[in-house]
């Protein structure tokens, strides 16, 4: 829950401070002048995106009071708002607050420069003030370079993400009008370019000093989760990259932000938010540079990627349930029958998978009878279901609603659900029972959605490294989920580029089934 509220403060962060970019050096937006449609618009969602940083903040202080009540007894409320992570939590919420309520005043009415100025100032603190809370105040040596690179980082990324999210949102609602908001869409999108031309640059310049300063060497980018995680989020920011590339281009011979132009922008904007989560996951993960002990080799990381042959055998749960430790207690080791029940499950979840990626494939092929390939998502949901926590109902001892009080639990939960509404919704769209719009974007979100999420996925473990090579195989599935949901939605925004975003999101689609089949934990 902590890793996803501060995934969720980030969009919001990052939806305020750009609206303010957007309005101030894209619309250019006056003071002293009547907001127009456009205007007030963005200052609407400025306003909702800071609220939803202050709520996030809420409700991240309650993640961490609760957390510390189960090793007090009680909440310590005084104690903890001693420390600076609160502090600023508090000092992040009140700015929220405070940057909602003149974004929403300023949505009402003309207003002076000087409350231009205070929302921008405002909006620009909200961000920076995140570098407070990350691992930059935690350092001995180099805290101060590592903050105002963390900031700078922040600021840039919440100008670039949020600022995509205005002009996405300033194109879905574009319907033209006079001359002089003819003129103004065909200055909107080359404004935009070099604003983000120039939080691009700031954001590599500042990742780049971080990774030095949290990663250390080269070693530790495979052989710890943070290392991983960091390559991750780069593999999505150069996708990412190449759509604003391709932007750029266009950019420079388009009026205005629709068409192919459009629809690029809004797979940049998805890989941008799926970025931002990633980013949160690395908030509850140690530097690089802290793990020696426990850091993997290389080989031991591409051991877990060698080709085996699939587990076809499931070992007795009635077995596993007498000799593993009960799933409500701390778990101090992790048995070899409790690795092979994994496997298991992983295994068999590729061979579904596979067999859908082979449909789908079939399906583009020409053959008819192949478009029914999403009922499999059922099939695949009712096995997860019963076998992704054996100790838990309906295999195990503990009761359901007692079993979700655990993150990876929950989270497997949650995870089933995507999974029926992935088959449902799909085979309805393919068989004509529901129109390709809106309903053919749910299979593609809950593709981006899924990966991102399988980012920020952990499994509770007694050892870090054993943790983390079982985990290692989750960041190519995100990666490869977070392309197929986005391949797919290009496919449908833009008839024109279906063919080959068809088969990118479903060779990606494939791919995770083989990196399931292959999926080792010792």
């Amino acid at each position: 829950m902590d890793v996803i509220l501060r995934g969720l403060a980030l969009v919001c962060a990052s939806l305020a401070l750009g609206g303010v970019a957007w309005l101030r050096l894209v619309l250019r937006a006056e003071p002293h002048t009547k907001p127009d449609a456009a205007t007030r618009l963005s200052l609407h969602v400025v306003a909702v995106a800071a609220a939803g940083v202050a709520a996030t903040q809420v409700a991240l202080m309650s993640v961490a009071l609760t957390s510390l009540a189960e090793s007090h007894g009680a909440w310590p409320i005084a104690r903890y708002f001693e420390t600076a992570f609160a502090r600023v939590a508090v000092l992040r919420g009140v700015l929220g607050l405070g940057v909602a309520a003149l974004a929403w005043t300023l949505a009402r009415r003309a207003a002076g420069r000087m409350a231009w100025h205070g929302l921008a100032t405002g909006a620009v603190v909200l961000v920076a003030a995140s570098a407070v809370l990350s691992h930059a105040v935690a350092r001995v040596e180099g805290r101060a370079w590592l903050l105002l690179l963390d900031a700078l980082h922040q600021v840039a990324a919440a100008v670039w993400v949020g600022g995509l999210a205005h002009l996405v949102l300033y194109a879905s609602v574009d319907r033209g009008g006079t001359r002089a908001d003819a003129s103004l869409r065909a200055n909107v999108t080359p404004r935009f370019s070099r604003l983000a031309l120039v939080c691009v640059g700031t954001l590599v310049v500042a990742g780049v000093g971080l990774t030095i300063g949290y990663v250390g060497d080269l070693a530790a980018f495979v052989g710890t989760a943070y290392g991983v995680m960091i390559l991750s989020k780069v593999t999505l920011f150069a996708v990412a990259l190449a759509f604003a590339f391709a932007n750029f281009r266009m950019a420079r011979r388009t009026v205005g932000p629709g068409g192919r132009l459009g629809r690029y922008v809004e797979v940049e904007l998805g890989l941008g938010i799926t970025v931002l989560f990633a980013a949160a996951s690395l908030t509850s993960l140690p530097p690089s540079v802290d793990v020696r002990e426990d850091r993997a080799t290389v080989a031991e990381v591409a051991g877990r990627f060698t080709p085996v042959m699939p587990r076809l055998v499931s070992p007795p749960v009635a077995e596993l349930n007498r000799t593993a430790e009960p799933l409500m207690a701390i778990q101090n080791q992790r048995l070899p029958i409790e690795r092979a029940w994994s496997e298991y499950n992983h295994h068999w979840a590729g061979f579904f998978v596979v067999v859908m990626g082979l449909g789908a494939i079939a399906e583009r092929l020409g053959a008819r009878w192949a478009r029914h390939w999403p009922l499999v998502f059922l099939g695949l949901a009712a096995f997860l279901f019963v076998r992704n926590d054996p100790r838990a109902w309906p295999l195990g001892p503990t009761g359901f609603w007692e079993s979700l009080t655990l993150p990876d639990v929950l989270q497997h939960r949650f995870f089933v659900v995507l999974v029926v509404a992935f088959g449902v919704f799909e085979w309805a769209v393919r068989t004509g029972r529901l129109p390709r719009q809106p309903w053919g974007y749910v299979f593609p979100l809950l593709c981006a959605v899924g990966g991102g999420l399988l980012l920020t996925h952990s499994h509770a473990m007694f050892n870090l490294k054993q943790e983390f090579l079982t985990e290692v195989t989750h960041a190519p599935i995100g990666l490869l989920g977070a392309f197929a949901g986005w391949g797919r939605w290009l496919e449908l925004r833009l008839p024109e580029a279906s063919g080959h975003a068809g088969w990118l999101w479903t060779l990606c689609f494939t791919a995770v089934g083989a990196v399931l089949l292959v999926y080792r934990e010792g």
